[in-house]
């Protein structure tokens, strides 16, 4: 498993288990069998869903950690197949079966690695208009999915209590709507303390699903 992808595997589930107050062993060995298995992509989906299916506690995860893996393919399965291999029509049809699979998190995995590979500290201002490109003719459906977001960028100079009372305003259909907490919240502080962590927590609705998306992206970007 990729090195950024196991911290915030690590993270996620730790966190989400101690919120909870539920026993994450079983839980955790089985995933990561499945990230690690020695299979195409597809059964790897698949033993991830039969992990979930298996372990119910954890389910509001699922997706998530379906971002999880289709990152780490990328960063550690990709390297060992055909150099143009996200090119072929074995990987277009993949991408077809899984189009509904997954959140607007990988976008956020895929920016932080971007940034590590130019060496620049990460930001919502230059994830909307530098990676998504939202101010592009071009991109307006990622713009669509970002509009709350573009339209509350102040946020990030905000309060986590702040940002959650925006984020409980949105409608129930909104893309963004259960991850807006936890993504401006990154940006607001993208490396939090204790204080900061327990200032979080505290405003949070959704306690053990807050917590650990929290954990998994700041894990990721450390």
């Amino acid at each position: 498993m990729d090195a950024k992808v196991k911290r915030a595997f690590e993270a996620g589930i730790e966190t989400y288990a101690q919120t909870e107050q539920i026993d994450a062993a079983a839980f955790a060995v089985a995933l990561q069998e499945a990230f690690e298995k020695e299979a195409p992509f597809l059964e790897k989906v698949q033993a991830l869903d039969e992990t979930f299916d298996d372990h119910q506690r954890f389910e509001e995860l699922r997706e998530i950690y379906f971002d999880l893996l289709m990152v780490n393919f990328f960063a550690a399965d990709v390297q060992k197949l055909e150099e143009d291999y996200l090119d072929s029509p074995e990987w277009e049809a993949i991408e077809e079966e899984t189009i509904d699979r997954g959140t607007e998190l990988l976008n956020i995995f895929l920016y932080l690695q971007e940034c590590e590979d130019d060496d620049i500290d990460p930001s919502l201002d230059d994830y909307l208009k530098e990676f998504l490109l939202v101010e592009e003719d071009e991109f307006q459906d990622e713009y669509a999915i970002y509009e709350k977001v573009i339209a509350n960028q102040i946020l990030v100079d905000s309060t986590f209590s702040e940002i959650h009372k925006v984020a409980s305003s949105l409608a129930p259909h909104d893309e963004l709507k259960e991850l807006f907490y936890s993504i401006m919240s990154f940006f607001n502080e993208p490396y939090p303390e204790a204080e900061h962590l327990a200032n979080y927590l505290e405003a949070s609705a959704n306690k053990p699903f807050d917590a650990a998306l929290y954990q998994i992206i700041v894990n990721f970007n450390k």
